[in-house]
């Protein structure tokens, strides 16, 4: 719609001094273009002219004042006829506006479906015209939409057995752990409290999600006797799940570490982080799992560091066979 929008009032002469004018000028106040009769012609136009080639073809809406005088008018009825073909072409908005006493039997038939405005105290006004000044304007109370919550953008690729809150959480604990730097660095809860607050999930869905994940083993969580959670960290088989899930190539990098220690007999796991330019926390995993298959004899000497003191022909049979 132009800056200032056009419109063109169909009326019944009796009309235009009771209410119409002072309409009319009201409409102009609001930075609106009313095309009224009185003020657009001159002697000598043509009113068809005037009219339909200039008042109704440049108006972006229609305002048809309908009252016991209008009703019969041809001129009004001529007039409502082009407004509402313009309005099936969608070129123009209908505003019928009623006033006065008038029987809805006697309303034309091509305003039964529109939603119409009854104007009925000819001074006082000011709501009914506040809506159609709206209308003209594209104005509505409707409140704009706004972002979805953040938790609808969770990942939609969960660990198996996890839903979406629990994978999520998972995966921000262990993300956690690799900036720390060791599996058995003890996190602090509201590390992860708060990145779940970022996603608009509630503190208790986060413990629940918690509890849920220490009862199948992907968490190890520090109770206090009076309830809640003072430290937390995930368990070997549980950052194992979360990297099979999340990390690229975890498999090429289990592999990697395999075979650094059994073709470059390397021993200590800082040595092996430096080689591979893998992060700390991922070698230590590796080393853990291949312990626990048995691959490998290991002693942790804290802060991650990890010495392997035997190596199983096993892990060479496995990496021959895989």
């Amino acid at each position: 719609m132009a800056e200032n929008p056009k419109v063109f009032i169909s009326h019944a002469s009796e009309d235009k001094e009771r209410f119409v004018l002072d309409f009319a000028t009201k409409l102009y106040s609001k930075g609106i273009e009313a095309w009224v009769d009185r003020w657009e012609m001159r002697p000598g136009d043509s009113l068809v002219t005037k009219i339909f080639e200039e008042g109704i073809k440049n108006a972006q809406a229609m305002i048809v004042v309908i009252s016991e005088y209008s009703v019969d008018k041809k001129w009004v009825r001529a007039e409502l006829n082009v407004g509402v073909v313009k309005q099936i072409e969608q070129a123009t908005r209908l505003i019928p506006v009623i006033i006065g006493n008038v029987d809805d039997s006697q309303l034309p038939e091509s305003l039964r479906d529109t939603v119409w405005v009854h104007v009925r105290d000819l001074d006082n006004y000011d709501a009914e015209f506040k809506s159609i000044v709206g209308v003209i304007y594209g104005w509505t109370e409707k409140p704009s939409l706004g972002e979805p919550p953040a938790y609808t953008r969770l990942p939609t690729d969960t660990i198996p057995s996890l839903n979406q809150v629990d994978s999520w959480v998972l995966k921000l604990c262990c993300e956690a752990q690799l900036v720390e730097g060791s599996l058995e660095v003890i996190l602090q809860p509201e590390v992860i409290f708060e990145q779940t607050e970022k996603m608009d999930l509630h503190r208790d869905e986060v413990l629940e999600a918690l509890e849920v994940l220490e009862n199948r083993r992907y968490l190890i969580l520090n109770k206090p006797l009076a309830g809640g959670v003072y430290g937390l960290r995930p368990t070997n088989y549980g950052f194992g799940e979360y990297a099979r899930k999340y990390l690229p190539d975890y498999d090429s990098i289990f592999r990697s570490v395999a075979l650094d220690i059994v073709n470059h007999q390397r021993n200590d796991s800082r040595q092996i982080v430096k080689a591979l330019g893998l992060p700390a926390v991922i070698v230590e995993h590796v080393l853990n799992e291949l312990h626990g298959r048995r691959y490998i004899g290991k002693q942790t000497m804290g802060s991650g560091l990890i010495y392997i003191h035997t190596v199983s022909p096993e892990l060479k049979r496995w990496l021959r066979d895989t």
